[in-house]
This record gives structure tokens, sequence and C-alpha cells, in this order.
């Protein structure tokens, strides 16, 4: 029996397979030589499979996973992202501008700041508003980005930083995003 395993991204508009298959969701395997007897289908909430059978005793299993991988950005709200989560989403954020707020868990300015911030990720809701913690486990991440201070704002657009503001001036960061969302 052939059996082939493919996986399809929600994000995603292709099909990744696994030795060498590759299609489109709009693609389907074509069952013109099958009789309705010979399609056998099972399903459960993230995981299906079904199987093709012939005439010439010849079978197809196709299984396919649903799943998710990764942190989810929920608009209107603030995610917190670690060295392994940042660069995936702002990548996944494509054109959008992303803000990230780092900060420590220590510093007074940052929590004094942090409840404006999420107002900012409800009012702009074409933002993605992100938060780093830049304890030791995020230190490689915080050093890659060039902080010398907490709290200080990267404004991304496009995968690169375009705009920083360092302490907890609220007006400047409003500025700062407000001509970024303008380019």
């Amino acid at each position: 029996m052939a059996s082939i395993q493919f996986s399809i991204s929600p994000s995603s508009t292709s099909v990744r397979s696994s030795p060498s298959f590759s299609c489109s969701p709009s693609q389907r395997i074509a069952a013109s030589s099958f009789s309705r007897d010979s399609i056998s289908s099972s399903s459960s909430s993230s995981r299906s499979s079904f199987s093709v059978s012939s005439g010439r005793r010849r079978s197809l299993t196709v299984r396919s996973s649903l799943e998710t991988a990764g942190p989810t950005v929920t608009v209107g709200q603030v995610t917190e992202v670690d060295k392994d989560t940042f660069w995936p989403i702002v990548k996944a954020a494509g054109e959008k501008t992303v803000v990230l707020d780092m900060y420590t868990q220590w510093c007074g300015p940052c929590k004094v700041i942090a409840p404006k911030y999420q107002e900012l990720s409800e009012k702009y809701l074409d933002v993605v508003f992100l938060k780093l913690d830049c304890n030791q486990e995020n230190k490689a991440l915080a050093k890659e980005l060039g902080i010398r201070v907490v709290p200080t704002f990267k404004i991304l657009k496009d995968n690169k930083v375009v705009k920083e503001v360092t302490g907890a001036k609220f007006d400047d960061l409003l500025g700062a995003i407000d001509e970024v969302r303008s380019t």
C-alpha cells in the first residue's frame, strides 16, 4: 500500500508532504477510475485520512493533519514573544507595522507605560504589538536588536527596524507609530 502524508498550513496556500508531493489546496486526487465502494474515509477533530483502491488491487492512503505551530497573534492585544517566536511573527506580519516593547520585570518605567501600550494595541488594529522580556533567556535577541536601556520600543516594517523610541516616552512612541503607519 502506498502512503502519502501531507500537512496543510492554515495561513498558507500550499500543501507540504513527505516524501515529495506538492499541490495546492484546490487540486484533487483524480478518482475517476475508482468506484464509490473503493473510497473510504475517516476523520477526527484535527486529523483525517482516506483510502482509494482500484480494481488492480492497488490502494492509495492519504493522511493529513491540520496543526498550527507557534504562537498566535490576537488583534487588539499585546503578544508576548521570546527568542524563538519573535522573528517568525515579524515575518508573518508581512507589510504590517510591528511594534516591539522590550522590557524587564524589574523596570519601574516599563510597568508604568505597559497599560498605555495595551491601549495602543486596542486602538491600532492594523498594527502588531509585541513585548519581549529582556531576561537571560532572551539576551541574544535583545543584543541582536541593539537594546541599551529599558523600555525600548522597536518599530519594524518589512522585517526591518525602521524606528526606535527609548524610555517610557508615550508621545514619542505614538508619533513614531503614526509616522511608520503612514509610509
